[in-house]
């Protein structure tokens, strides 16, 4: 397992050992152990979440305001453009944000630490998105950061319009949302 650091102040990208032959391959997803070791990240997870989205299907920048959940995110099949976005306001590199091509084929996965926002746009037919949290999700505390709120200048890969829930569609910019101290 690779660590890599990234722009934002503990955002990680994590990049799988794979071993692969004719008959296919295998990596380890998950190692409670060396994560702890590589990254410093003791955290439990306690829920994984799996989903499925359509091409064009944005869903995000979500976070929750009370419970902040750490994420372990990855793709399975597909291909999405994942990002993330610091909200902490003490942090360095509050309001700016990051994006990382995730897919089924580079096994890529992407430590986000409790504090950010984050979201996802499905660049393939279909995704299916798995993700660990370090704390359960409680919908009375689950907010939502606009996806195109000018102020972040997010640039998203998008072909057309794209698929929102009426959450998403409802999201508050920045300036006027609820962040982490």
């Amino acid at each position: 397992m690779k660590v890599v650091t990234t722009r934002l102040q503990d955002l990680l990208l994590i990049e799988p050992q794979v071993f692969g032959d004719a008959r296919g391959f295998f990596f380890e997803s998950f190692n409670q152990r060396k994560f702890a070791e590589l990254t410093g990240v003791t955290l439990p997870f306690v829920q994984d979440n799996h989903s499925k989205s359509a091409r064009n299907v944005l869903r995000g920048l979500h976070y929750q305001i009370q419970h902040a959940q750490g994420k372990l995110v990855r793709v399975t099949a597909g291909e999405v453009y994942d990002v993330v976005l610091d909200i902490r306001k003490s942090s360095p590199t509050f309001g700016q944000w990051e994006g990382f091509h995730l897919s089924g084929d580079n096994k890529r996965q992407v430590w986000i630490p409790p504090g950010f926002a984050h979201g996802f746009l499905v660049l393939s037919e279909s995704a299916e998105f798995l993700y660990k949290t370090t704390d359960y999700w409680y919908p009375e505390h689950e907010r939502s950061i606009r996806w195109d709120d000018p102020a972040l200048g997010i640039e998203w890969p998008l072909i057309g319009e794209p698929v929102l829930s009426g959450k998403d569609a409802a999201g508050l910019p920045l300036a006027q949302a609820e962040v982490f101290p």
